[in-house]
């Protein structure tokens, strides 16, 4: 049996084609594009100009409906990022995010809670200037459990049309409970650009709780996603999404309604600058 969270993939599905429609319409980008689902790049929006990004997580985990019955679900969660260059080398972020359930369902949470982001990246110098690129990262989180301290060093070498990224990433989090812990969330990947238009790409990321938890708990893992990206760029519009697989604990059998790591892993996101 599967969850009535699965009922609502198709209005995504949906969302997602119209979007790429509308994109296909435009021309070459104007913005700063994701060049990966979780890695971020170096480039910041010019002082003066904006972006909205839509993300959508899927990851199918295992759930107990209304009447305790263990089902599958695909568990997801949403993210809204407002994006605004500040100058032409600092930028700021604010987000909102969600994770939403079906009613009566016991479902595990991912990555995210119900709450807001606020954060800066800082791009040291213009492309090429160095020989690898660096920009910095931090955020603030706030949402119904915790409070989160975030930083990333941002890596990025470009070979022509080939484009290598690298975020060092930790995070420090003040759960409500009182419980203190890092977790080390480390991405690497890269794109080659086949037209102005079309990236394709494969990106690696890992998650480790660094807490009381650590080796005693599967979500605290540590956990390795790997798999396939792409991104389209068309005028003001961007789409990039990838699909991973868990290439640690291979084999594992979820725990319904705690086990948050999904076999798989997908990841939307739909851009638009203004």
């Amino acid at each position: 049996m599967v969850s009535a969270s699965l009922s609502r993939l198709p209005p995504l599905l949906s969302t997602s084609l119209v979007s790429i429609a509308v994109l296909l319409s435009g021309s070459v980008a104007k913005a700063t594009p994701k060049p990966l689902p979780f890695s971020y790049g170096v480039d910041t929006n010019p002082k003066g100009q904006g972006e909205v990004e839509q993300y959508v997580d899927l990851v199918p985990v295992l759930a107990y409906d209304p009447n305790g019955k263990q089902v599958q679900y695909l568990a997801t969660q949403l993210q809204t990022e407002v994006e605004y260059g500040l100058t032409n080398r600092v930028e700021l972020g604010l987000y909102v995010t969600l994770t939403p359930q079906a009613a009566g369902y016991s479902v595990p949470t991912l990555i995210e809670g119900n709450g807001s982001k606020q954060r800066v990246r800082w791009r040291l110098a213009d492309q090429g200037d160095w020989p690898i690129d660096v920009a910095l990262y931090g955020e603030l989180t706030e949402n119904n459990n915790e409070l989160e301290l975030e930083a990333k060093v941002i890596l990025e070498r470009r070979f022509g049309h080939l484009r290598l990224l690298a975020n060092a990433w930790v995070e420090y989090e003040f759960y409500f409970n009182g419980q203190r812990e890092f977790v080390l969330n480390p991405t690497a990947g890269f794109t080659y650009q086949v037209s102005p238009h079309f990236s394709p790409g494969v990106e690696y990321w890992m998650r480790a709780e660094l807490g009381p938890n650590f080796g005693h708990s599967f979500n605290a893992g540590p956990h390795h996603y790997v798999g396939p990206t792409m991104r389209f760029v068309f005028g003001n519009f961007f789409w990039t999404t990838g699909l991973y697989m868990r290439a640690s604990n291979i084999g594992y059998a979820l725990t319904a309604g705690v086990d948050a790591y999904g076999p798989v892993w997908f990841r939307s996101l739909v851009g638009f600058s203004f």
